[in-house]
C-alpha cells in the first residue's frame, strides 16, 4: 500500500494525510496510519523494509490498510503534538521514553499492555519499565538503543595502563599517565547542544545521582552525588584528562580528537560510534567496554515504543499492526536493518557483527534518562551551568545549585 515519503511535508498535509488513515478511508477496511521516523538511516533500505513489513502484514490481515507514513525527525515534537490535540495524523507513532509522560498526563495515548501481555516474558524488563507511565505501559518496545565506551587500546598502551579503566576511579588514576604523553583520557563532549544523557548524565547516574527526585517534583541534580560528578570532571580537566575544548566540542568521532589519537575514550558511544573510530584508527586497535562503574554501572539506552493514539478509530487493528512490529520476525530484521538492539531477549540478529555483541553485554544496564515531562527543558539549563564550569565561570556547587534553582522555578511554574 501507500508509503508516503514525508520529509518536508507540512503540518497540515501530514495531519490530512493521516486523517485518512485513522479510519476517514471509506472503505470496508481497518485503515491504520503508522508514523514512522528513519531509525533505519539508509533511505532505500528504510523504504524496502516499511515496504514488506506493510505487504506480509496485509497479506496476513486482508481486513487491515495499512500506510506506514515516513517521516522526518525535524520538527517531529511539534507535529505529534499538534496531530494528538487534533484528534487526527496518526493511529500509531514512535516514541521514546522521555516523550511519553506528557502525552499520557494529557489523557491522548492509549495503553497497551494487552498487546505485550501474552509473551511480556520475552521483553528487556527495563525496556517496558522505561514505557511505562504510572502502573500503565503506553509504549510497545520494537528496538532498544545502548550506549558504552570505546577506546583506543594503543593509546592506554603507549601509556603503561595495562588495565583499561572499568571504574570511574580507575579513569581518574590513569588520567596523569595519559597526559603525560599529551592524551587526554576522557573525550568528553562539553557543548550543550549535546544531549547531556552522552555526557553528564551517565557519570551523574554511576554516582547514585538523579536529575529528579522520586515523585518528579523538584530537580536533584545538586546532591552531593551530583556535585562530586562535576567536581570528578574538574579534576580530570585539572590534570589534563579532558580535550582542551571540552567545554564546547561535541561528540562526532570523524574529524575529532578521538579519531585523531588525543584523546582515550570515549564513555557513552553508539556502535556506529565504534565503526567510525575503527575506520580512523583500525578496527584492531579500538576497544568495547563495559559502562563506567561508580556506585553502579549504568548504560544510556532507551527503547523505541509503538504508542497508540486515544483518537484512534481502529484500536484493534492498530493494536495487531503494533504486535506484528513488535514480533521476533520483524524485531530481528529492524534491529538488523537499523544498527540497534532488539528490545526482546528472545530474539537473534541476523549476521550481527562483533562490535554489535559487545555493545550487547551494557543492554542489561540500559537506562532510559530520568523521564519527566519537562526533562528537556531542565537539560538545557543543566548543560549551560555545566560548561560554565568547564569554562571556569562557575565551581560544581555553584552550577548545580543554579542549575537546580532554574529547574525548580521551572516546575513551580508549570511552564
Amino acid at each position: 500500500m501507500r508509503n508516503i515519503a514525508a520529509a518536508g511535508i507540512a503540518v497540515a498535509l501530514s495531519v490530512a494525510v493521516g486523517g485518512c488513515g485513522s479510519g476517514g478511508s471509506g472503505s470496508d477496511k481497518s485503515a491504520v496510519t503508522l508514523w514512522m521516523y528513519p531509525v533505519i538511516s539508509d533511505q532505500a533500505k528504510n523504504k524496502a523494509f516499511w515496504d514488506k513489513v506493510e505487504k506480509d502484514f496485509e497479506a496476513k490481515n486482508p481486513a487491515i490498510d495499512v500506510t506506514v507514513d515516513q517521516q522526518p525527525w525535524e520538527g517531529r515534537q511539534e507535529k505529534i503534538t499538534t496531530a494528538l490535540a487534533s484528534r487526527k495524523g496518526f493511529d500509531l507513532v514512535v516514541l521514546g521514553p522521555d516523550q511519553i509522560p506528557q502525552y499520557a498526563e494529557q489523557g491522548t495515548l492509549e495503553p497497551v499492555d494487552d498487546v505485550i501481555a501474552a509473551d511480556k516474558g520475552g521483553y528487556l524488563p527495563n525496556a517496558l519499565t522505561a514505557l511505562t507511565v504510572n502502573g500503565k505501559l503506553y509504549g510497545v518496545p520494537i528496538y532498544q538503543t545502548i550506549t558504552a565506551p570505546i577506546y583506543n587500546k594503543k593509546l592506554f598502551a603507549d601509556a603503561g595502563v595495562t588495565k583499561v579503566p572499568e571504574t570511574l576511579a580507575e579513569l581518574k588514576e590513569a588520567a596523569p599517565k595519559l597526559a603525560a604523553k599529551k592524551v587526554a583520557v576522557l573525550d568528553y563532549p562539553g557543548k550543550p547542544e549535546v544531549s547531556l544523557n552522552q555526557s553528564f548524565y551517565p557519570i551523574l547516574w554511576a554516582n547514585g545521582g538523579s536529575v529528579f527526585s522520586p515523585d518528579g517534583k523538584s530537580v536533584t541534580v545538586n546532591s552531593q552525588e551530583g556535585i562530586a560528578s562535576l567536581q570528578f570532571l574538574l579534576d580530570l580537566k585539572a590534570v589534563g584528562g579532558l580535550p582542551e575544548n571540552a567545554a564546547s566540542k561535541g561528540n562526532d568521532i570523524e574529524g575529532g580528537p578521538l579519531a585523531g589519537g588525543k584523546t582515550a575514550m570515549y564513555h557513552a558511544a553508539t556502535a556506529l560510534n565504534a565503526d567510525q573510530l575503527g575506520a580512523a584508527i583500525g578496527a584492531e586497535n579500538v576497544g568495547v567496554g563495559l559502562p563506567l562503574e561508580g556506585a553502579k554501572r549504568v548504560a544510556f539506552g532507551i527503547p523505541g515504543g509503538l504508542v497508540m493514539a486515544k483518537h484512534s478509530e481502529n484500536k484493534d487493528a492498530a493494536r495487531k499492526l503494533a504486535a506484528y512490529i513488535a514480533s521476533p520476525e520483524v524485531a530481528g530484521s529492524l534491529a538488523k536493518e537499523s544498527g540497534f538492539f532488539s528490545a526482546r531477549t528472545d530474539v537473534t540478529i541476523p549476521e550481527q557483527s562483533a562490535t554489535s555483541k559487545e555493545f550487547a553485554k551494557s543492554l542489561q544496564y540500559a537506562f532510559p534518562g530520568d523521564t519527566h515531562p519537562k526533562a528537556r527543558q531542565v537539560m538545557a539549563m543543566v548543560a549551560a551551568h555545566i560548561q560554565a564550569a568547564l569554562i571556569g565561570e562557575e565551581d560544581a556547587k555553584t552550577a548545580l545549585d543554579a542549575a537546580a534553582k532554574e529547574g525548580n522555578d521551572l516546575l513551580a511554574s508549570g511552564g
